[in-house]
């Protein structure tokens, strides 16, 4: 713990809503924050002087993809995430378990872990508890996600106990697996849509909590309101006094109700991935631009915005070169998206240190929405 810690710098008076900073070795986070995903030790397209000109805090990158390759041996031979991609600030590592819920028909679960084949070459290949452990500490990255087990929305009731009870004998794996004190372990919430099973999980789970709390298996396909439902049966029962993460989240309403709930940490690929398919998030609403109306719109993108593409480019110019396919097209959106997110942040992190939560968010709805 003498690495890491975490105090809430003020709770809103209006909404309940909270700013904290996590300190950690490579640097503190203010949050509540909106994590960049460099699934495969980079966010697709983007320089790290990208991310830092955008003011990223921390990115996440994916155990189960760095894993394949290049493979814990080249990453900790070159001195650890951090230095084999040259950045400088935190890094989360996932530790694999969506991505191996996802492989669905080429994986076989068992107590001992997942044997499954890679979605690259077929080879088998074998995931314990400890060996996600072991990947994330060669990885070397600063917080490293519990190896769980994460059951699809609609699950029956036995099937969700079963896959919450395998995530908790998991934690106990990983809890003893991991002794380097420059990381810390996150523990992962399961229990599909059972609120008994998510009471159940986070009783459980917390023991293990030591300066930061994930809630797993929501955002799976589920109506939005259903996750809200979840995360208002779990605010009581979440540690105050560390960071909880609610994994996989990002699309702006979401982090609006999430920020509300008390969560102070989220990830989603939802920003880059639209970039790359010519829609970008403005402080107007989504803006399509493979859309014709475009075609000689020499407006910024965001006149809000701050960042490059919307203060260099036009909405004609990104729309001739999403239409034509251009790779700077994806790269200038991805940008984007992503300073928007960091910005709304920013925003609501301003906005609660002033008592202003519930205002900001109604505005904020209002325009990105209506």
């Amino acid at each position: 713990m003498k690495n890491f810690s975490f105090e809430i710098l003020h709770v809103c008076k209006q909404s309940g809503a909270r700013t904290g900073i996590l300190h950690t070795p490579h640097g503190d986070i203010y949050t509540p924050i909106y994590m960049p995903v460099g699934t495969q030790a980079t966010v697709k397209s983007l320089t790290v002087d990208d991310l830092k000109q955008i003011e990223a805090q921390i990115i996440l990158s994916n155990t189960y993809h760095l894993f394949l390759r290049p493979g814990q041996d080249v990453i900790r031979e070159a001195g650890g995430l951090h230095k084999f991609m040259n950045w400088d600030r935190p890094i989360l590592t996932d530790s694999g378990g969506f991505q191996v819920f996802s492989l669905s028909s080429l994986r076989k679960i068992t107590d001992e872990g997942v044997e499954f084949s890679s979605h690259l070459s077929g080879e088998r290949m074998f995931v314990s508890p400890e060996k996600a452990i072991e990947i994330q500490n060669d990885l070397g990255s600063d917080i490293v996600m519990a190896f769980d087990v994460c059951s699809k929305y609609g699950e029956n009731y036995e099937d969700s106990k079963k896959a919450m009870e395998r995530t908790l004998e998991w934690l106990d794996r990983c809890f003893m697996a991991q002794k380097n004190d420059k990381q810390m372990l996150f523990p992962i919430v399961q229990g599909n849509f059972f609120k008994d099973l998510r009471l159940e999980s986070i009783e459980k789970t917390l023991p293990y909590a030591k300066c930061g709390l994930a809630i797993g298996g929501l955002s799976v396909g589920e109506p939005k309101e259903l996750m809200y439902e979840i995360l208002d049966n779990l605010k009581p029962h979440l540690p105050e006094k560390m960071p909880r993460y609610l994994m996989g989240v990002g699309s702006p309403d979401c982090l609006l109700e999430g920020v509300e709930r008390g969560i102070d940490m989220f990830d989603c690929v939802l920003q880059t991935r639209i970039a790359r398919n010519g829609t970008a998030m403005t402080s107007a609403g989504k803006v399509v631009l493979k859309n014709a109306k475009y075609k000689t719109d020499f407006s910024p993108l965001d006149s809000e915005c701050d960042c490059y593409c919307c203060t260099h480019h036009t909405k004609a110019y990104l729309r001739h070169l999403v239409v034509t396919n251009e790779i700077l097209g994806a790269r200038l959106l991805s940008l984007h998206n992503l300073r928007f997110s960091l910005k709304l942040m920013e925003d609501m992190r301003k906005a609660i240190n002033e008592d202003r939560f519930l205002d900001f968010k109604k505005q904020f709805m209002t325009k990105y929405y209506d």
